[in-house]
């Protein structure tokens, strides 16, 4: 899957619990920027591997380790992906 030339963080957010939500049957109310991804959705490290690898299917790259170990919520999860989208956008 190639991903979209830009998103708005919006539609990154749309994506993720989207992602969320098929990957581990949550409800999408629960979803918001704020919810703990280990914590209020009680994803554990084996959750965050699949989850991962949809993202990387989304933004088109590999994330790193390093990086998805900073992820505490679903806003630092959209703002993973933007960031990934921004540096791979081709320059206006």
């Amino acid at each position: 899957m190639t991903h979209p030339p830009s998103m708005s963080r919006d539609q990154i957010f749309g994506e993720v619990q989207k992602t969320l939500v098929e990957l581990f049957s949550l409800d999408p109310a629960k979803i918001t920027t704020e919810s703990g991804v280990f914590t209020e959705l009680e994803l554990d490290s084996i959750d965050a591997v699949d989850l991962v690898a949809k993202l990387q299917e989304l933004i088109g790259q590999r994330i790193t380790e390093a990086e998805m170990r900073q992820v505490r919520t679903v806003g630092d999860m959209v703002t993973l992906v933007e960031r990934y989208l921004m540096v791979s956008s081709p320059s206006a």
